[in-house]
C-alpha cells in the first residue's frame, strides 16, 4: 500500500512538471518572454497533476478512447472549476478568466479547454502512464522511499510558503495603494485611484517620480507576489483591480 502511493506521488509530481512545461511554453510564446506559470515556487502545476492521478485511478482499467475522452473532459472541467472556485474564495482573488471564449461558464472553465482535457485524458491513460508506471517500478525500493521522503518535503515546504506568501496579498495591495499615494504627494502631485487610466497617471508623473514609485513597490511586494502577477496575465481581485494595473505597469518596461 504505502509502495502504491508513493508511485501515485512521483506519478503527480511528473505529470504537474509536464503541465507545467505545457503552460510556461504557451503563455512564453504568447507574451513573448519567459514565464514560469506555475502556482508554485518550484517547476510544477498541481492541477495537471491531481487531473492526472485521478485519470489513471479511475480510468486505468479502461480501454476505450472515446469513453475516456468523455470522462476526462467532463472530469477536468470539474477539477478546473472546483479549484477556480475554491482558490478565489481562499484568496479572494480570480486566476485565470476564460470569459473571452464561446461557450465559457463565469468565466472558469469553457467547451475549448474541456475538449483539450479529454484528448490529454486519453493521451495520459492509453499512450503516457505505461511507460511511466515502468519506469518507477525499475526504481529500488530504498531508493523510492529516499526521493519520495525529499521531494515530499521540498513539496510541501513550497505549497507553505507559497500560500502564505499569496495570503498576504491583500495586506500588500492596502500597502501599496498607501506608498504609492505617499510617494505622489511628496512629489507635489496626487494619485487618484480609478480617476483615470494608469498609463495616463504615469505620464502626469515625473520620470524622478515613476522611479520613486517603482523603487518603493518593490520594497513592499515580494519575488513571489511579483511573479504571480507578472505569470497570470487574468489575476483579478475585487475592488482593488486598479492597484493591481498600477502595479503592473510599476513592474513594466521603464519609460
Amino acid at each position: 500500500m504505502i509502495i502504491t502511493l508513493e508511485h501515485y506521488f512521483l506519478w503527480f509530481l511528473f505529470y504537474s512538471f509536464v503541465g507545467w512545461m505545457y503552460e510556461s511554453i504557451l503563455v512564453s510564446c504568447q507574451q513573448h518572454r519567459l514565464v514560469n506559470r506555475g502556482f508554485l515556487n518550484g517547476p510544477l502545476c498541481p492541477i495537471y497533476g491531481t487531473g492526472a492521478i485521478l485519470g489513471v485511478a479511475i480510468l486505468g482499467n479502461v480501454h476505450n478512447p472515446i469513453i475516456i475522452f468523455l470522462i476526462s473532459m467532463v472530469g477536468a472541467t470539474i477539477l478546473e472549476y472546483t479549484t477556480s472556485w475554491v482558490m478565489e474564495q481562499l484568496f479572494h482573488a480570480r486566476w485565470w478568466d476564460y470569459s473571452n471564449f464561446r461557450f465559457n461558464l463565469q468565466g472558469r472553465v469553457c467547451l475549448l479547454g474541456a475538449l483539450f482535457f479529454g484528448l490529454g485524458g486519453v493521451g495520459v491513460v492509453l499512450g503516457s502512464q505505461p511507460y511511466v508506471e515502468r519506469v518507477t517500478d525499475m526504481i529500488p525500493l530504498p531508493m523510492l522511499h529516499t526521493l519520495v521522503t525529499v521531494l515530499a518535503l521540498i513539496t510541501i515546504i513550497d505549497l507553505a510558503v507559497t500560500v502564505a506568501g499569496m495570503l498576504e496579498f491583500e495586506r500588500v495591495l492596502d500597502s501599496v495603494s498607501q506608498v504609492v499615494q505617499d510617494v505622489a504627494a511628496r512629489a507635489g502631485g496626487t494619485w487618484q485611484w480609478g480617476s483615470s487610466a494608469v498609463s495616463d497617471r504615469m505620464r502626469e508623473l515625473s520620470q524622478d517620480t515613476v522611479e520613486r514609485l517603482r523603487w518603493a513597490v518593490n520594497g513592499v511586494i515580494n519575488a513571489q507576489q511579483k511573479r504571480m502577477l507578472k505569470s497570470f496575465p487574468k489575476f483579478q481581485v475585487p475592488d482593488r483591480q486598479d492597484i493591481i494595473d498600477s502595479l503592473r505597469e510599476l513592474m513594466g518596461p521603464r519609460r
